[in-house]
């Protein structure tokens, strides 16, 4: 999906998933991607996180400023934890530091075998009239396919983080 203005976006409909199977506890996994600080160094284009507001970690409530980068392109978000379940659901929504909304990133984790399998979703949530704005922000006409491709990348370096294996994010 390229996110023209003028698309007939659907905000019910995810548009980017990903999941992998981790050798960790769900418990491992649920750490390791519901700290924003730590899950930077996996991301694709979030290069840096840090708590706001007085959050020191993942709770319902709290919140997070994200500093992200493609090529040149430099913007940063806010966002609030929506839910935090240990071992199972971490979630938050995106916005601009002025307010508008961006997007909602879920994490769901399930116990797999002796491991664990995470699967990220992600829903747009801009307003159709801030989409030309978000593209020449972040360089980014087809968002649906970007998150997608990040997703990928960023699942792969999460579970060679989470197992202990050696592992460089190519930044």
């Amino acid at each position: 999906m390229v996110t023209k203005p003028r698309d007939n976006l659907t905000y019910s409909e995810p548009i980017a998933t990903g999941e992998i199977a981790v050798d960790a506890a769900p418990e491992v996994a649920y750490r390791l991607v519901s700290d924003p600080v730590a899950m930077a160094e996996c991301a694709e284009e979030l290069r840096a996180a840090r708590w706001i507001r007085g959050a020191t970690g993942a709770a319902v409530g709290n919140w997070f400023s994200g500093s992200n980068r493609n090529g040149w392109r430099r913007w940063v978000t806010h966002a609030e934890i929506t839910e935090a379940d240990p071992g199972s659901r971490f979630a938050y929504r995106v916005r601009t530091p002025f307010f508008v909304p961006i997007s909602r990133w879920q994490y769901d984790i399930t116990a797999d075998g002796d491991g664990s399998r995470v699967t990220v979703t992600n829903w747009l949530r801009v307003p159709p009239w801030f989409i030309p704005f978000a593209i020449f922000i972040t360089g980014q006409p087809d968002r649906a396919g970007t998150n997608r491709a990040n997703i990928a990348t960023t699942l792969q370096r999460m579970k060679a983080r989470v197992e202990g294996r050696e592992w460089r994010s190519g930044r």
